[in-house]
């Protein structure tokens, strides 16, 4: 096995990933990197099935072991929008700081037991062999009052860790991959696919 691809071309998301695939010793690169252009429609009711839908689509254009994502942030408020919508909530091209002051605007008269949201990864892996593994991962949060922090990506920013003190944008990076939704579903799937390699 010479590479895995992982069917996404977020930067921020592939250093997250290349952090935690890092000590599997094999070359993880983005659909750019892999030179693969592709439109894929997610369409899926769920996390899980949006992320095999990624993996299915990439699957004629390599041999080796694909890997894709799907991730949101649902708040328990807003009837756990934006969801697996979070990506394209409010339009793909409105900005996430426009995003975060939305949600953080619908919670303004909202008492912290209330704010409740949560990140939810799920990661799919396209195996050779034709099997498709799926893992999950979840971290637990309330919607901050105002968007803190510098080092994430997306709502990053708005999902306050209250046990630490902090938003997820505030955590270094070790930090979070050890408790966040991707770095979670990631681990369990790198465990899963060293019986591959």
């Amino acid at each position: 096995m010479d590479k895995i691809i992982f069917a996404t071309s977020n930067e921020g998301k592939m250093k997250e990933i290349r952090l935690i695939l890092g000590d599997l010793g094999i070359p993880v690169l983005s659909l750019k990197e892999a030179g693969i252009s592709v439109d894929i429609v997610e369409d899926g009711q769920t996390f899980e099935e949006n992320a095999i839908i990624k993996v299915k689509a990439i699957r004629p254009y390599t041999d080796g072991i694909i890997l894709a994502d799907d991730s949101g942030l649902e708040v328990d408020f807003l009837n756990k929008q934006p969801g697996v919508y979070s990506a394209r909530f409010m339009g793909e091209d409105t900005p996430y700081t426009v995003k975060n002051q939305w949600i953080i605007d619908q919670l303004s008269e909202v008492e912290n037991e209330k704010r409740s949201a949560r990140f939810v990864c799920c990661i799919a892996a396209s195996l050779p062999n034709g099997e498709i593994l799926t893992t999950k991962g979840t971290i637990e949060g309330i919607i901050a009052e105002e968007a803190m922090g510098e080092n994430g990506f997306g709502y990053d920013p708005i999902l306050f860790l209250p046990e630490l003190g902090l938003t997820t944008a505030q955590l270094d990076a070790q930090t979070k991959n050890e408790i966040s939704h991707r770095g979670k579903a990631l681990s369990k799937m790198k465990e899963k696919i060293k019986n591959y390699l």
